[in-house]
């Protein structure tokens, strides 16, 4: 019995050299540069978006990014542009839809000293249900645009993070 032990030692050792070397590393931990994630995120300003999801979208971003404190003097700055779509779904044999998707397409530019140092792009969508009663549709369609921002703010975010953490 003592054997099995042993043997789940070594085998747990030697993982965890393997693995020393990798290269892995939190994302969110210290930067290549040695100053902190959350420093560095604080430092990002993000431009303002027009509409009422993309005041949503940005207002997400400066909350993850600051935790809600004052942002740091800014070393960067980030440029989103959005594009909105609604597709219908489920169309009944009268023509109504029963069922709606939104949609998102961002485009993001992080600029530093006015260049552009990342650029990419995020999507998200979500279905929600259409009813007979209006307050009831308009309901659905804003809780599936604040899911789509939420997800939208997420994604940029990560692909900062990673940006920045060798970067920064």
């Amino acid at each position: 019995m003592w054997w099995r032990s042993s043997i789940l030692g070594a085998a747990l050792f030697s993982l965890a050299l393997s693995l020393a070397g990798c290269g892995f590393q939190p994302l969110y931990g210290p930067t290549a540069s040695g100053s902190s994630m959350p420093a560095v995120m604080a430092s990002v300003e993000v431009e303002p978006i027009p509409g009422r999801v993309g005041q949503k979208i940005r207002n997400e971003l400066i909350f993850s990014n600051t935790g809600g404190g004052e942002p740091m003097p800014s070393k960067y700055k980030l440029d989103i542009t959005i594009r909105e779509s609604v597709t219908q779904e489920l169309v009944r044999i009268t023509g109504e839809a029963t069922g709606q998707v939104y949609q998102i397409d961002a485009t993001f530019k992080l600029k530093k000293d006015g260049k552009v140092v990342l650029e990419g792009k995020a999507l998200s969508r979500a279905a929600y249900d259409r009813y007979e009663q209006i307050f009831s549709n308009v309901r659905a369609q804003y809780d599936a645009q604040n899911r789509v921002a939420r997800t939208i703010a997420e994604s940029i975010k990560t692909r900062l993070a990673a940006y920045l953490q060798n970067s920064a």
